[in-house]
């Protein structure tokens, strides 16, 4: 007969070569095919446009508002002063600008704070700054003015009793409306800041 017997060393079935290519062309596969899908997949919530601007996570408060008193106005600097009881804790004191921003954009912010435009195109509240103080000796149109002249105004142009960084640290809370600049309409914060110069207050943080 002529069939060829097996001899030695010759391997007999799949090349071990071809396996491991074999498997590795398997993972590649995986990798490209599999993978991708789950990367591209979309994050957004829905309805929402990739293009759409992310909100930035804030600070939340399910306290009661606390009760407060309007006790400053300055209308050329657009500014009003609150004052809110000594034993107010800053939750409340979230609570308090989360209702402020809701009746804003209900437009009922006017019941509860004196319009600061009333004749702009853009609302009442157009633009204002709101500064909550638990002190009654800080909680007034002095502080306002300091603080919305800026940490860099010389103090011997614009004198007052109260100076900017103390008005600065007795901020309890700081809801700032600017609604002419489409980036950023509105921010709140716990404490005072001012991001431009970088200037904060020691208990400053970010609400929303």
């Amino acid at each position: 007969m002529n069939d060829e017997e097996p001899t030695e060393g010759r391997r007999i079935g799949v090349h071990p070569l071809i396996v491991v290519f074999g498997v590795i062309f398997g993972l590649w596969l995986f990798v490209t095919l599999i993978i991708p899908k789950s990367k591209n997949t979309s994050t957004y919530g829905p309805g929402a446009s990739p293009n759409a601007e992310a909100l930035l996570p804030g600070i939340m408060s399910s306290d009661l508002v606390p009760s407060f008193t309007v006790t400053g106005n300055v209308v050329g600097m657009n500014a009003i002063t609150v004052l809110v009881h000594p034993a107010t804790t800053d939750s409340q004191v979230i609570a308090l600008l989360q209702s402020f921003q809701k009746a804003r954009r209900n437009q009922s912010l006017e019941g509860l704070l004196p319009a600061t435009t009333p004749e702009d195109k853009l609302g009442a509240f157009a633009i204002a700054d709101i500064y909550i103080f638990s002190e009654k000796q800080y909680a007034r149109q002095e502080s306002a003015k300091a603080l919305g002249r800026g940490a860099h105004a010389p103090g011997e142009f614009y004198p007052s009793s109260i100076p900017y960084e103390v008005a600065m640290e007795k901020v309890r809370g700081h809801y700032a409306i600017d609604l002419h600049n489409k980036t950023k309409p509105e921010q709140a914060s716990l404490g005072f800041g001012e991001e431009e110069t970088g200037v904060f207050s020691k208990r400053y943080q970010r609400v929303f």
